[in-house]
């Protein structure tokens, strides 16, 4: 019943965290994986089969990383667009919710197209849409599949599989929750006036997120979504 809740109240990392699972259980033992924006490196013990390396710019506060509790052990530290380590050093390039911190992201994909050996593949990730964090580092959102399509095509990467992280309903029933803690009685000011809106609403905003796996299968158009999941292989 936990784990329903959590992924329903918050189904953007744990959608994430089982895609990534699962494509780290794909990749062969011994493996060179470069996971780059590592931050607090989540994702080492899925990658305990291989030969695990992590890189970041070390450049934000703890409350700013997964867990709070500050960067995990890395191995290279500087800019994701000059990583330095030899052409095709790598079977595996992970790069998770990083593209949107990074001032030039088209370099960044050719700088994964540099290091990953031919026939390696890259695990992508990156929001279609948020709220501004991590700032002054988020320099854009909106990362669409045209945009992978045609920027992984033209560094050198072909059989680009794009999938969405939860359709229309998903973002919805997220949202609905964020209206109801920005709206919160207990933070005071205005928000006292709407308490009887906001218990009236809280029921709604309660369900959004529960029902939102089953409306999705309803979204026919599939133009709303938090963001996708990408892989790519190198030709």
């Amino acid at each position: 019943m936990k784990t329903l809740l959590r992924r329903a109240f918050s189904f953007n990392l744990p959608h994430r965290d089982e895609w990534v699972a699962a494509q780290a259980a794909r990749v062969p033992a011994g493996a060179r994986v470069l996971d780059v924006g590592a931050g607090s490196c989540p994702y080492r013990p899925l990658f305990a089969h291989c030969e695990y390396r992590a890189h970041d710019f070390q450049q934000l506060q703890p409350g700013d990383l997964r867990g709070r509790k500050g960067y995990g052990h890395l191995d290279y530290v500087g800019d994701l667009c000059a990583i330095p380590v030899a052409d095709a050093s790598f079977d595996v390039i992970l790069c998770t919710e990083v593209l949107e911190h990074v001032p030039e992201p088209i370099r960044a994909v050719k700088e994964f197209a540099r290091i990953v050996k031919p026939g390696g593949k890259v695990l992508l990730t990156a929001p279609l849409g948020s709220g501004l964090h991590q700032e002054p580092y988020h320099f854009y959102g909106g990362y669409t599949p045209h945009w992978y399509r045609r920027f992984l095509h033209e560094a050198g990467f072909e059989d680009i599989q794009i999938e969405p992280n939860g359709d229309f309903f998903s973002f919805y029933g997220q949202e609905s929750v964020r209206c109801a803690m920005l709206l919160a009685p207990w933070k005071g000011g205005a928000r006292l006036f709407w308490l009887p809106v906001w218990c009236l609403g809280l029921p709604w905003c309660l369900c959004a997120p529960l029902l939102a796996p089953i409306w999705d299968r309803m979204d026919r158009e599939k133009t709303f979504t938090v963001g996708y999941h990408v892989s790519a292989r190198r030709r």
